[in-house]
């Protein structure tokens, strides 16, 4: 007898493999449901999530959009040249770095080994320039410059050069059309940082790796605009790498082009002029100093008197914009931002700050007004005014006499000012001032527009300064404890002034208004601020916001935006008040302190408007200041220690005005070698592919006119005697806008300036009479 059961299998063991059998069906099951799931159902979703593991993206840059003058010509375009560019990220993988492939590349580009290196490595706060800022995972420009047969050497050798490339790239060019270099307007590209990539990464603009960001000028305050949209192309590739398909392609889309009020010519014209005015004054001797004048910077602005649009904008000392295109090398850097280079990146039209010297009258002749005083006066015009124990002077203790605010513009009297300021001040309490004091000088210039940016677009504007009560306070609370700590009572001059400011420097003291009144003091003031502050008195009040900016056109030219005119303001004055003012600042032109420069001016045609300043600098030399304006434009020329208003800026001033209205030395108008006899209202012609009509400018618009103005002199038989245009001595010393009067001629000339005055007249006549009956056949 056995006990084994003749199955084989008890109850128990039977239960169990049906158990096992159970589970390994249901995970059969369900391991066939997920596949189902995963090959069927979702099938397509996840072979597109997978294909996407093998996509490699190329980049296509977007070609950048043009920035263009008023009447269609250039300023800044591309052009296409051969790139050499090196990837960091193959370079790395290297067991040198690359710097064998680098030594290489230098060899065939005749460059520098260490200058090829320094292209490649990352900034950062312990990297001197040049380095790369970009991205480190994108391409970084060795050379843009490569010729022909460097990039075929390159490229039909790759195997020697891995993670190098040279091929033809769009890049950015700074046209310089007739010589206007236009730099700190125009400003320059450099690659996108990481940083920016991030900031920009969730909104409407955001940037690849392969962008080039504006850093300055019009190519920062517009690169939204000009930068477009680059091309991003996706190619399907194996786990080789080989490419089994194109996946999706997304064109790129060129930027818009940006049409300026910027006039090539006029640009042209105000730097050449703006420079040999710089030159001319380091040959003056300065009276004060005894040696030359440094005239080491300055700015011009024209602008548009009826809507603050900017004709022409020049900064001095200037730079190449170019230099920047595809990297900047290290001499070049070291040029731009050297302590010997005097900063020539800033634009010191709306960046550079001094006081205004007497262009700044015409703010306290509107407060004296707008506070009570009566326009015609009469106000003594004494040679020193005395304050306690300071005097303060006219230029040369001239005087005379009691006169109106009209003719203290006209000769620039000072004292007049320092008493109406002086007067104010006493009103609203003195050294106790009252609880509301009326403070009518410096809120006027508030009014005027002044310790305030003008919203000009351009980036880094800066705002001046208006010393008033408020800012005297501030002040003297950041600088009291260093006032205190080297102030004595008893020593250096400066050891005094220092004692004297930490006791009492948040007091407005009578000194300090008095400066004020003749803008002179702590009072900052920009050439851009004083252009759109003469611009509105042009126009009849009205301040407008300065705009270089004119109009947006679509690549293909289809859609364009003007950007119109904004006014932000009127002038804190009657109508009568502003004619009274308008007449007088007429009268520094034809009898006052600029008349030596307006000798021979069509007055009776074309009104000219001015104002001469000097303002005093402590350490330095005297700032020269010249504000006028016309029925059409406003120009505001500034030099920086290079003397008296009319002498220094005067000159270059005229000959901008010349060549606008087409005048010659004698004051004759010839409107066909004008440039730009009234504002540009029109834009440029768009054709039906997008491109816009660019005329022809010759290759130096300034050298032309000089040219032809000589000729015109020689023509008209005007001996070179040594005089200037009014007849007046060349070289007469300038009233450096102080209380002095125009120099009277000598009496030997005065025949001379009659006889010439009788014959631009009778010329002046009959040009009148020819345009007279050219309308009336005309019509």
């Amino acid at each position: 007898m056995t006990n084994i059961p003749e199955t084989g299998r008890s109850p128990r063991v039977q239960i169990r493999l049906v158990v096992i059998q159970i589970l390994v069906l249901s995970l059969l099951g369900t391991l066939g449901g997920r596949l189902w799931y995963l090959q069927i159902r979702e099938g397509a979703e996840y072979a597109k999530k997978a294909s996407g593991n093998h996509v490699q993206q190329v980049v296509q840059p977007a070609v950048r959009g043009s920035i263009l003058d008023a009447r269609g010509v250039a300023l800044a375009d591309n052009e296409t040249r051969l790139v050499v560019s090196a990837s960091r990220t193959e370079l790395l993988k290297m067991r040198d770095d690359g710097q064998a492939v680098l030594t290489k590349l230098a060899d065939v580009l005749s460059m520098p080994t260490k200058e090829v290196m320094e292209k490649v490595r990352l900034c950062d706060a312990k990297t001197p320039q040049p380095c790369w800022n970009g991205s480190p995972y994108q391409p970084i420009p060795i050379t843009d410059e490569a010729t022909a047969k460097q990039a075929l050497q390159i490229r039909e050798r790759a195997e020697d050069f891995p993670g190098i490339t040279a091929e033809p790239q769009a890049v950015r060019r700074y046209a310089a059309p007739g010589q206007a270099n236009t730099a700190q307007v125009l400003g320059y590209l450099s690659p996108v940082t990481d940083e920016e990539l991030q900031q920009a990464q969730d909104t409407d603009s955001p940037y690849l790796r392969s962008d080039q960001v504006g850093r300055s000028g019009l190519e920062r305050e517009y690169d939204k605009q000009l930068r477009g949209k680059a091309g991003v192309t996706r190619y399907e590739v194996d786990n080789l790498g080989r490419v089994i398909g194109e996946a999706e392609a997304d064109p790129a889309q060129p930027g818009a082009n940006l049409v300026t009020s910027i006039d090539a010519r006029v640009q042209r014209v105000a730097e050449y002029e703006l420079n040999e005015a710089m030159k001319q004054a380091r040959k003056e001797m300065d009276r004060n100093t005894n040696r030359l004048y440094e005239a080491d910077s300055g700015a011009i602005v024209v602008m548009e008197a009826k809507t603050g649009r900017v004709v022409a904008m020049a900064s001095n000392p200037s730079y190449d914009p170019n230099a920047w295109v595809g990297g900047i090398s290290g001499k070049d850097y070291a040029k731009l931002t050297g302590k010997k280079s005097n900063y020539p990146l800033l634009n010191r039209a709306i960046q550079g700050v001094s006081a205004p010297g007497s262009i700044f009258k015409v703010i306290p002749t509107a407060a004296a007004i707008n506070a009570g005083y009566s326009f015609n006066g009469p106000y003594e015009c004494s040679s020193s005014y005395s304050i306690g124990g300071q005097v303060f002077k006219n230029f040369e203790s001239q005087s005379f006499g009691g006169i109106s605010l009209g003719r203290a513009l006209e000769v620039s009297c000072d004292t007049v000012f320092y008493r109406l300021a002086h007067e104010e001040w006493k009103r609203d309490g003195g050294n106790k001032p009252k609880k509301n004091a009326k403070d009518w000088f410096y809120k006027t210039s508030h009014q005027f527009g002044l310790g305030e940016l003008t919203g000009i677009d351009l980036p880094n504007e800066v705002t001046g300064r208006v010393p008033d009560r408020q800012w005297k306070a501030d002040y003297w609370k950041a600088n009291k404890d260093a006032w205190c700590k080297s102030g004595k009572k008893d020593g250096s001059y400066v050891e005094r002034i220092a004692y004297e400011n930490c006791l009492e420097g948040n007091r407005l003291r009578a000194g300090d208004s008095v400066n004020y009144s003749i803008g002179q003091g702590d009072t900052l003031v920009t050439p851009i601020q004083m252009a759109t502050i003469y611009a509105a008195l042009s126009n009849g009040g009205t301040l407008y916001q300065p705009t270089v900016g004119k109009a947006v056109i679509s690549p293909d030219g289809k859609q364009v935006t003007e950007i119109e005119p904004k006014a932000h303001g009127k002038l804190p004055m009657t109508k009568k008040t502003l004619k009274a003012i308008d007449g007088a600042l007429e009268g520094v032109a034809t009898r006052g302190t600029a008349a030596w420069r307006f000798g021979g001016w069509p007055q009776d045609e074309i009104p000219m408007h001015a104002k001469t300043g000097t303002a005093e600098v402590h350490g330095k030399q005297t700032t020269s200041w010249f504000a006028t304006y016309t029925k059409d434009y406003s120009i505001v020329m500034t030099i920086s220690q290079g003397g008296t208003g009319s002498g220094a800026s005067g000159p270059a001033v005229r000959n901008v005005y010349n060549a606008l209205y087409g005048i010659s030395p004698e004051g004759e108008i010839d409107e066909k070698r004008a440039l730009l006899p009234t504002p540009q209202k029109t834009l440029p012609e768009v054709r039906t592919d997008g491109t816009i009509v660019s005329p022809k400018i010759s290759k130096d618009p300034a050298k032309d006119l000089r040219a032809a103005a000589e000729a015109a002199t020689e023509e008209a038989g005007t001996e070179e005697d040594g005089t200037a245009p009014d007849g007046t001595p060349d070289g007469t010393p300038d009233d450096q806008d102080q209380g002095a009067t125009v120099n009277t001629p000598p009496p030997a000339n005065r025949d001379t300036r009659r006889r010439d005055a009788r014959r631009r007249d009778a010329r002046r006549s009959a040009g009148r009479a020819r345009r007279t009956a050219g309308r009336r056949t005309a019509s």
